[in-house]
């Protein structure tokens, strides 16, 4: 039994399922549940998305809790149409997975968390790779519990390039950057997996025509889900040659983090309208000989490549 456990914050599109997958795949770590998050997919949907994945790869005991359903500055969430363009209308490339057969959790995906901190503390890998509102609202709740979690890493963010909202933002932090804000200026240890990295981290119909060729339920439907993001890719990030894996590596990364290279640093993130959700360097802590952030700069992406199809092509030839 793997020592370290990991909850993964999603809002369940496509490549929050391959970073399900690689959660369930890699030994290291215990996949002790999922948080729901709004972004891709409004937050039920990507909880049901969520449970259609663990029911796919056979991991149906890792149970599947709702957060917040919007930022901490509204009272809803809008859908943005290109998140239907690059996910599909209903997050998984269009593809019909069954109805799971497991309900979502009652509770709080919140007050999920923070139990979960208190029991495993620096044992507790946490992964958000949508907006950082759950962990924002955790930290306001039980602040000495979330500040034992040992591993916060997320996706999210841009230094080295520019977002992919507009010239700053990257759409996660962009959904909620008051929320990231409260995160990463508190004293979190955290690894930002930004789009300087997992840009770097492609996935072509070559990979997945490897899955389909399992001849598995699982290696099929990730087949055909991929192959709809690469589409969509093609179309929206046409200088890239496939699609990024952005949340598979934030997931990696967070179990070895030698995936990337790191500058340590103090951040915040603008909220003001003209810069909102950039992610930037603070000057007034320049000077802190403490720094909380590791900031990922260049990735090992041959060595992370293969290492996530042995998780995922392992696992896909078992269901």
């Amino acid at each position: 039994m793997a020592t370290k456990k990991m909850i993964l914050d999603l809002d369940t599109g496509i490549d929050d399922a391959m970073a399900i997958a690689y959660a369930v795949a890699d030994p290291e770590v215990d996949l002790i549940g999922i948080v729901g998050s709004y972004g891709n997919v409004y937050v039920k949907e990507g909880g049901i998305n969520s449970l259609k994945i663990l029911e796919l790869l056979g991991a149906t005991d890792v149970p599947v809790y709702l957060g917040e359903s919007h930022s901490l500055t509204t009272d809803h969430f809008d859908r943005m149409p290109i998140s239907a363009q690059i996910h599909g209308e209903n997050g998984i490339g269009q593809v019909n997975l069954p109805e799971p057969k497991r309900q979502l959790e009652a509770g709080s995906g919140v007050d999920f968390l923070i139990e979960s901190a208190k029991k495993y503390g620096q044992n507790l890998i946490f992964v958000p790779t949508g907006p950082m509102t759950n962990l924002a609202k955790a930290l306001e709740k039980d602040r000495d519990a979330i500040l034992s979690i040992g591993n916060v890493t997320f996706m999210g963010g841009a230094l080295t390039v520019e977002g992919n909202v507009n010239a700053y933002a990257e759409a996660n932090i962009n959904q909620d950057a008051e929320a990231a804000n409260v995160v990463l200026t508190s004293p979190l240890k955290l690894t930002m997996v930004g789009l300087d990295v997992t840009l770097r981290t492609l996935l072509t119909r070559k990979e997945t025509a490897q899955w389909r060729e399992l001849n598995t339920a699982a290696g099929t439907a990730f087949a055909d889900i991929v192959d709809y993001y690469i589409d969509a890719y093609a179309d929206t990030n046409s200088q890239l040659d496939g699609c990024a894996l952005h949340d598979p590596l934030a997931v990696g990364v967070a179990i070895d983090p030698s995936f990337i290279t790191t500058l340590d640093l103090n951040m915040f993130v603008a909220t003001d309208p003209d810069h909102y959700g950039r992610t930037i360097g603070d000057q007034a802590r320049i000077n802190d000989p403490e720094t909380n952030v590791k900031v990922g700069l260049t990735v090992d992406r041959q060595r992370y490549l293969t290492a996530f199809m042995d998780h995922l092509t392992g696992l896909f030839k078992q269901h």
